[in-house]
């Protein structure tokens, strides 16, 4: 827990914390506890530097139809599912784990395991019918078990799509010397031909699992308040055309705990500046200066390539704003993306004085080149949603139409962006260069958020 330990291979822990100083180290290092030990969380989806795509979701099904850190309920699975299912250009996902099986996994098997009851997990069948992975983890205690592949179509009513292989394994040391080990070689999904992924084994089965669309309906999102006027008249919205001001929508709850969903009890609402229909501004947790903020979309989105277009527009409408702003103070933006490591979208927009700006890009790609990143200029006319896939890793940062991309296949330092920017020859901050060492108080933040958002509002569409 110190963080002194050095792990030599990179680790991924899933499932639920005990809580106390565990929670607090998650939340202090975004889930890194030591070097190559990282925490994900008890549900998500992760994709590794080599494009693997992997749906993670832990716990039991609760019994009494209520969540806990242990427990999962349907609506939460259809939570979960729903961004997923969002995701533009999604095939399925590589890898699938979760801590319970799923009811009927063993019909059209031939063969059952030999503790098979039918009590498996109705939620977890949906989840995996839906997710349709290529392979499909769970454990239990002393059997191991792996089913003869299964489809994920109809055949002759519906396009060819890859086989599904459900494998689970005994837990270590178990006292009937099950298998517990499963090692395989795979090939991301991302990386495959439509042709190599659906390629049918011998030995297939029909779909074990029956739902339809109907199973995906959700409730409707509880709303949420926040009210960010600090009197009855200051930030209040002026109406349009003299009518109601706008109505904000609620944003979808949280996917498991998160600490940037604005749903989530886990977010520091202190930090939140200004709040859109699909977007919010805060306070960047850290800041390198007192006007450095983040956007961030309002549901849980993983990266700008994998957001809905009303959400990508209004990412673009905060960053015509603050443009604006800091052009009113003598600054330009640079707006900077990590998608790596981090399981929600966090835009960095850093203002940096117009006098530095000729030379920010030569000090930029002379830093990558010196801690191995290597930055490459995305064309006019072409995007970053046309560049990257969904669930690849990249860094992207942009600044005066210039847009730069870091396609990241292996390891990539974290505080990169930040670094750059702190640097000497950029703002000669280098001893703020980690977030970690820039701590303020509650009351520090709560004054640094109300002094900015006086500065910004008559620049901020929200209010419009």
């Amino acid at each position: 827990m110190s963080g002194a330990s050095k792990i030599p291979l990179l680790t991924y822990i899933l499932g639920p914390t005990p809580g106390g100083t565990v929670d607090e180290k998650i939340a202090a290092t975004d889930g890194n506890l030591c070097e190559n030990v990282v925490h994900l969380g008890t549900r998500g989806v992760f994709t590794g530097a080599s494009g693997l795509k992997v749906a993670y979701f832990f716990g039991v099904q609760s019994s009494d139809g209520k969540s806990s850190k242990t427990a999962f309920t349907k609506k939460d699975a259809l939570d979960f599912l729903s961004p997923i299912m969002e995701s533009t250009g999604l095939r399925g996902v590589d890898l699938f784990l979760s801590s319970q099986w799923p009811k009927d996994i063993s019909k059209y098997a031939h063969t059952a395991p030999e503790h098979d009851n039918g009590e498996g997990s109705d939620v977890i069948a949906l989840l995996a019918y839906f997710l349709r992975p290529r392979y499909h983890f769970t454990s239990s205690p002393d059997t191991y078990y792996e089913r003869l592949p299964y489809r994920n179509h109809k055949v002759l009513r519906e396009p060819a799509r890859h086989a599904t292989r459900f494998i689970s394994l005994a837990s270590v040391g178990n006292t009937s010397k099950a298998k517990w080990l499963y090692a395989f070689s795979i090939v991301p999904m991302a990386d495959l031909s439509n042709a190599e992924l659906v390629k049918q084994p011998a030995d297939i089965t029909e779909c074990p699992f029956q739902f339809t669309e109907e199973d995906l309906k959700l409730e409707k999102a509880k709303q949420f308040f926040y009210d960010l006027a600090p009197g009855p008249e200051k930030g209040k919205k002026r109406s349009r055309d003299g009518g109601e001001p706008r109505q904000k929508r609620p944003p979808p709850e949280p996917k498991g705990p998160c600490w940037f969903c604005l749903a989530s009890p886990e977010v520091e609402k202190q930090l939140v500046i200004s709040i859109g229909e699909s977007c919010y501004l805060a306070l960047a947790k850290g800041a390198l200066t007192p006007d450095h903020v983040l956007i961030l979309p309002i549901g849980h989105h993983q990266s700008t390539v994998e957001v809905d277009e009303d959400t990508l527009e209004e990412i673009n409408k905060f960053k015509d704003c603050l443009r604006a702003y800091y052009k009113s103070v003598g600054k330009c933006p640079v707006y900077f993306e990590r998608n790596y490591r981090s399981s929600h979208l966090q835009i960095q927009v850093v203002p940096v004085a117009k006098t530095l700006m000729p030379g920010l890009m030569s000090v930029l790609v002379d830093y990558g080149k010196s801690v191995g990143v290597d930055l490459d200029e995305i064309p006019q006319n072409s995007n970053l949603r046309q560049i990257m896939d969904p669930g690849r890793p990249y860094f992207y940062m942009e600044f005066q139409g210039v847009r730069l991309l870091h396609r990241i296949r292996k390891q990539f330092p974290l505080q990169f962006g930040r670094e750059v920017l702190a640097c000497e020859e950029v703002l000669n901050l280098p001893h703020m260069a980690d977030w970690r060492s820039c701590s303020a108080t509650k009351e520090e933040e709560v004054s640094t958020v109300a002094a900015f958002r006086d500065q910004f509002k008559p620049y901020d569409f929200t209010l419009v």
